[in-house]
């Protein structure tokens, strides 16, 4: 065996025996193609790292528990594999593995109307969702951007442009099927929309990016569809009018459904990608839900708002095919920055402040990203505190890597001077490791790797993750 140590930990080799006991179990759902463990050993992160040993097409609970069982035997890591679009080096094999790849458990299980609520495999994704719930009077609402699968967006806490109004993946997840580190399958949380029975289980999972267990299966809160719909764009003459803006709405309590912040670097790239004919500044994209009356009611008192910071008057997307091409155009913002550059690699950061101390913590940021000189943009799910900073690097120039990184670190620690976290959504992956030590203190991370030890004493779920 011919085990290697990484900065990460100690690589491990895939052993004969596992390999055979898993293609007896598992044969054509197992691959050792040098192509299908390089798809699924990068994700959206600027890290490169090995691929996995090998990849399993797992389709059910028991596929991914006898997957785990097998490794477990071994020793050998296991990483859950969803729609590949993490940001942080979640899904990289740092200590080497089996990737369990769930993307063919797509099924939607059951759709319960009259609950409000849905059972769904780990692979089904959020599109998937509600294309099947299209007739049905019920949406769900959680939005990453990215065409993510719901078991995904539930390790990682997903929250995304709907965030401001019906909350994130931990609002909206009522129960999980999770596969532990050593086979065992178990059930948390019920259907109903509240409990105090015991340890709050479900919430230990989510957020916890498939260190602790595997999640399988998903229950998860519906909401009504709105009666109406509205969506607008108002540009501002800079990005802190923009986002005092925001502060004033959220602080004047404008029930808005989405209110995103893109920079005018930001909207050149869409631009150019989309053909939008968008006033290359900073703008806001908003979005209003409710009755027509309450709708209007909504938008009048942004628009007067707005106006008192210079915006201007609001460009309405009347039409459902509007407002999906002005949705469309802001989830491929990052798709379309790497253009502007081509050959780029993009090292991507998000923060979370408090409402209050948002406009310190943007301004700060774009003061420090136009002094350096590197190409970035900005988009933001400012209504919630939370933006994201793209810095466009050339791979081949080290210097600029390492420029990014003072960048990004500088950014986290303003947020957590004000009162913030290292990350409101990414997640902590590789990246994020030593800010969350600083955010949470050596206690707090010595319980989280109690936990840690307790559910996975072997270290194979996901190792190398979250902390060293």
């Amino acid at each position: 065996m011919n085990d290697r140590l990484t900065p990460a930990g100690i690589q491990r080799e895939l052993p004969a025996e596992l390999l055979e006991r898993l293609t007896a179990r598992f044969g054509d759902a197992l691959s050792t193609a040098r192509a299908v463990r390089e798809q699924h050993g990068r994700d959206e992160s600027p890290f490169d790292v090995e691929p996995p040993s090998a990849v399993v097409f797992c389709s059910s609970t028991e596929d991914v528990a006898d997957a785990v069982r097998l490794c477990a035997a071994h020793a050998m890591p296991v990483i859950a594999f969803g729609a590949g679009s993490s940001l942080e080096g979640q899904l990289l094999a740092v200590q080497g593995g089996v990737s369990l790849d769930l993307t063919r458990m797509n099924r939607v299980l059951e759709v319960a109307a009259d609950d409000m609520l849905a059972t769904v495999q780990a692979g089904v994704t959020r599109l998937q969702l509600n294309d099947e719930l299209r007739h049905s009077g019920l949406f769900f609402p959680i939005d990453p951007g990215a065409d993510a699968t719901l078991g995904g967006m539930s390790a990682t806490r997903a929250s995304g442009t709907n965030a401001v109004r019906y909350g994130t993946m931990r609002e909206n997840v009522l129960a999980l099927t999770v596969v532990l580190a050593d086979g065992q399958v178990v059930r948390t949380g019920t259907r109903a929309r509240k409990s105090s029975a015991g340890y709050d289980l479900t919430r230990l999972f989510i957020g916890s990016e498939g260190t602790l267990g595997i999640i399988t299966e998903i229950t998860v809160r519906l909401h009504p569809q709105p009666q109406a719909v509205a969506a607008a764009v108002c540009s501002f003459p800079d990005v802190a009018s923009a986002v005092d803006c925001t502060i004033e709405l959220i602080q004047a309590a404008v029930p808005i459904a989405r209110c995103e912040l893109m920079d005018a670097n930001a909207v050149r790239a869409v631009n150019a990608h989309d053909a939008l004919g968008l006033p290359e500044q900073p703008l806001l994209l908003m979005e209003f839900h409710g009755s027509p009356s309450g709708v209007r009611e909504q938008a009048q008192t942004t628009q007067e708002i707005a106006t008192g910071y210079g915006g201007s008057d609001f460009a309405w997307a009347d039409t459902p095919e509007e407002r999906s091409r002005l949705w469309k155009a802001r989830h491929h913002t990052y798709l379309s920055a790497l253009q502007t550059r081509p050959g780029c690699r993009c090292v991507t950061t998000d923060t979370c402040v408090p409402i209050s101390r948002l406009a310190e913590s943007i301004n700060d940021t774009v003061a420090e990203a136009d002094a350096a000189g590197l190409p970035y943009f900005i988009v933001g799910h400012v209504g919630d505190g939370n933006f994201h900073v793209g810095f466009l690097i050339d791979p081949k120039q080290p210097a600029e890597r390492d420029l990014a990184e003072r960048l990004n670190a500088s950014l986290v620690r303003r947020a957590l001077r004000l009162g913030g976290t290292c990350t409101g959504e990414h997640g902590v992956g590789l990246h994020k490791q030593e800010f969350l030590r600083e955010e949470a203190g050596d206690q707090a991370i010595g319980l989280m790797r109690a936990l840690k030890q307790a559910l996975d004493p072997a270290g194979i779920l996901n190792p190398g993750k979250i902390f060293r």
